[in-house]
């Protein structure tokens, strides 16, 4: 088996005009496993070859799809794709101006303020992955999220306090300073860190 990205970024138009068609969704959901060829997929889709085939090669030229081989059915050689990743996500600079804005910390209680943190996180952390799947090397990331309950603005805002608090402790503890006394960055490889907390939505909340 050909070797997948964990994560494609879709940053220009044409992969984001992939994603969105009903019909290439379909048939990236049936290569992220396993690779098929046109006539295959065409069968499983219970669509026309010819029809399959030309999304097939719009996803290709997309960097979404990629050829993995050939095999023969009765007297034809059939190439073989594979989708380019085994998850995908749009980058948020596909919508230029009207993304997300990451504004000054004063805005941290906003929900616009989360939202461009997480759309920045998503294009960084995307773009990385290639980067990371390019040298065939694994990126070093940490991640943690917890469901919490409130029963109050005020026991929010308590908390609130205390992790910030937590957090400011944290990074004093044991991250190196960012820079040097001249001026200068520091020592080793600076990493974002992100916290974010928001209700949770009603369709996902679990019974009890």
């Amino acid at each position: 088996m050909v070797a997948q990205a964990p994560l494609g970024l879709v940053d220009d138009d044409r992969g984001a005009a992939a994603v969105v068609n009903p019909i290439r969704l379909r048939i990236l959901s049936c290569t992220l496993e396993e690779p098929d060829s046109a006539a295959g997929l065409a069968r499983r889709l219970g669509l026309p070859r010819q029809r399959v085939n030309y999304h097939v090669r719009e996803l290709a030229r997309a960097g979404l799809l990629r050829a993995v081989g050939q095999r023969r059915k009765g007297n034809m050689l059939e190439r073989r794709y594979l989708a380019t990743a085994r998850s995908y996500v749009l980058a948020p600079e596909l919508v230029g101006r009207l993304g997300g804005e990451v504004k000054p910390a004063e805005d941290r209680f906003s929900a616009a303020h989360l939202v461009a943190l997480a759309s920045r996180m998503q294009l960084e952390v995307g773009q990385l992955v290639r980067q990371a799947t390019d040298k065939g090397k694994r990126l070093a990331t940490l991640s943690a999220a917890a469901d919490v309950r409130f029963e109050s603005a005020d026991q929010r805002a308590r908390f609130a306090e205390a992790l910030e608090r937590a957090v400011t402790g944290l990074v004093g503890r044991f991250a190196s300073p960012a820079t040097a006394p001249d001026g200068s960055p520091g020592r080793g490889r600076p990493y974002r860190l992100v916290v974010g907390c928001y209700p949770v939505p009603p369709a996902t909340t679990r019974k009890e």
